[in-house]
């Protein structure tokens, strides 16, 4: 099952690589998909709405994840915007919003659909083991697999019934039509 994960951060800061780093080590089926943006200076919030536009206008992943690293709230205050936090909103691809450390939050992060204490956590929630995947498909294969033969088992016992009913008939020189 393959999983696409979006990532609107600055393509040089820590957060990018931290992100990737709890990805791969999580699950290396997952595509990561980075949409550079600016995350601190003035209007760099507008960066981060194009990305989330783009991922929502080519449906190209399941998750967004938005954010950066820690930092004063001067410079995370990009992420407090209202524009920002009406892009949020609209996104039609859940956000999870991974703005700073542990005691930081931004109105990104209330308008979010989670909030990440910080970009490493964003991908821990986000991205799933992928030996717990392999677990669940091997459950899944094990179900099906009950589902059909008993399925299986069913049939052939409604066919040796119709063949009764038609060795029955043969032998009482019934002229017996069949509507299967």
């Amino acid at each position: 099952m393959l999983f696409r994960s979006g990532i609107v951060t600055s393509e040089t800061g820590a957060a990018i690589h931290d992100i990737i780093n709890v990805i791969r080590r999580r699950n290396t089926k997952v595509d990561i998909l980075l949409y550079p943006a600016l995350v601190q200076g003035d209007g760099a919030y507008k960066t981060v709405i194009e990305g989330i536009e783009y991922f929502n206008k080519k449906k190209s992943v399941d998750v967004i994840i938005i954010g950066r690293g820690g930092g004063s709230m001067e410079e995370l205050w990009n992420f407090n915007e209202e524009p920002l936090a009406y892009a949020i909103f609209k996104s039609k691809i859940p956000i999870v919003s991974a703005v700073g450390h542990e005691v930081d939050f931004t109105i990104s992060d209330f308008v979010a659909d989670f909030r990440a204490a910080t970009p490493s956590q964003a991908a821990e929630v986000v991205v799933p083991l992928e030996e717990d995947q392999y677990n669940q498909i091997s459950e899944y294969k094990e179900k099906l697999s009950f589902i059909i033969s008993d399925r299986l088992k069913e049939e052939k016992q409604n066919v040796k019934n119709l063949e009764k009913i038609l060795y029955t008939a043969e032998i009482n020189g019934q002229n017996v039509e069949c509507g299967i």
